[in-house]
């Protein structure tokens, strides 16, 4: 016990050594420590703050987008879109010139979806048609430039998912599917199934970054044997079908980071009551769903002897007029802006930077929301259109 009590006794002081070297050399790990990750938290934040600030830039050019009320733009289709030669000179074009916007095919009028999507249907189905290629590419070259950039999606009018599914399609009282003048097949406005579609890839366009969906063919069939087309929305009326549909939109993308807006045509701006135009159109169901309404106002496509003009192509100004005049009241107090589409292309009249203009100057008489140009082969110029200095265009 003597000898035991005498070795912890004189091993006492090394033992206070080793335990006083010991934390020392736990401070000094700690305080490396600290100092690593300290200098590693400064590093991250010098290489994040850059990122955050251009986050935030983005979301702020996006907002100021968003809210841009004035908008002024030409169609392209997805093919145009695509084409690195021609986005470069349509881009020169709008930078020289009062336009500020572009609206671009994502579905087509054959029902074809022009990018690579996931949406399960239009893989399952092989519904896809990739001409636009790199989208968020195509996106990013177009807002560097501040343009306003609108997708655009035809909705009943869709020949190759009424082949796919046949089930979804409008029928022939004679059996098989029915068809329009052109031999194109619909699908059927009532089907719900149809809607889930076009909003998922509405959806998964907004993923991508377009500012704005625009829903064209969003009505029922104008043309064809409508004798032998049989409809299934029961004792509902046209217009209460399309009513729904528009809701529907309202409430399933309304809280995304986009504006809506859908294509009428100029007729409904001088329709009232019930006059649907028989294809389930009417201003009053949509003015509180969407943001924007886009009257298809082409004076080649009013009838011989409208407003007592023998052929309204040949007066611009009148029938854009008359319209816009009728239409106009309609939209105050409403969510809905007028914006119209306006012709850009020669039928019924050579259709040269007079006319052009003639339709712009009336249509900015009646509206402060804009317009848009329409030329199915995408060829525009500076005809018509107001030059302005790098940087003015808003």
């Amino acid at each position: 016990m003597l000898n035991k009590k005498l070795f912890s006794t004189a091993a006492a002081p090394i033992y206070l050594i080793v335990f006083i070297g010991f934390l020392f050399g736990l401070i000094l790990f700690s305080v490396w420590t600290i100092t690593t990750a300290t200098q590693e938290s400064l590093v991250l934040l010098e290489i994040s703050a850059p990122l955050k600030r251009q986050k935030i830039d983005e979301l702020r050019k996006r907002q100021e987008r968003l809210a841009r009320h004035n908008l002024k733009g030409i169609y392209l289709t997805a093919y145009s879109a695509g084409n690195d030669e021609k986005i470069t000179a349509i881009i020169d074009l709008i930078e020289r010139t009062e336009l500020n916007a572009v609206v671009i095919d994502i579905k087509d009028y054959a029902g074809k979806v022009l990018y690579d999507s996931a949406v399960p249907p239009v893989v399952e189905l092989g519904l896809a048609d990739n001409r636009l290629g790199d989208v968020k590419a195509l996106l990013n070259s177009l807002h560097r430039a501040d343009i306003y950039v609108i997708a655009r999606q035809t909705v009943f009018q869709d020949p190759i998912l009424a082949e796919k599914k046949p089930d979804w399609a409008l029928k022939n009282k004679n059996g098989g599917q029915w068809r329009d003048y052109k031999g194109l097949a619909w699908v059927d406005p009532a089907n719900r199934a149809v809607w889930d579609y076009n909003l998922a890839i509405a959806r998964e366009a907004i993923k991508f970054g377009f500012d704005e969906i625009n829903f064209d063919y969003v009505r029922f069939p104008s043309d064809g044997d409508m004798s032998v087309l049989q409809y299934n929305h029961s004792q509902r009326e046209k217009y209460e079908v399309m009513a729904e549909f528009f809701d529907y939109l309202d409430k399933n993308l309304d809280a995304s980071p986009v504006n809506l807006s859908l294509d009428f045509f100029g007729f409904a701006l001088e329709k009232t009551g019930t006059d649907d135009m028989n294809i389930g159109q009417r201003l009053d169901d949509a003015l509180d769903k969407v943001d924007g309404i886009y009257p298809m106002m082409y004076p080649s496509h009013y009838p011989d002897g409208h407003l007592g003009l023998s052929n309204p192509a040949e007066h611009p100004a009148v029938v854009i007029k008359n319209g816009l005049e009728l239409g106009t009241p309609r939209f105050a107090g409403k969510k809905a802006v007028l914006r119209p589409w306006l012709q850009a292309f020669n039928l019924g009249a050579i259709y040269d930077a007079e006319k052009i203009r003639a339709q712009i100057d009336m249509t900015e008489s009646y509206t402060d929301a804009g317009w848009f140009l329409w030329n199915a082969a995408n060829r525009y110029s500076e005809a018509g259109l107001k030059l302005v200095e790098t940087g003015d265009r808003r």
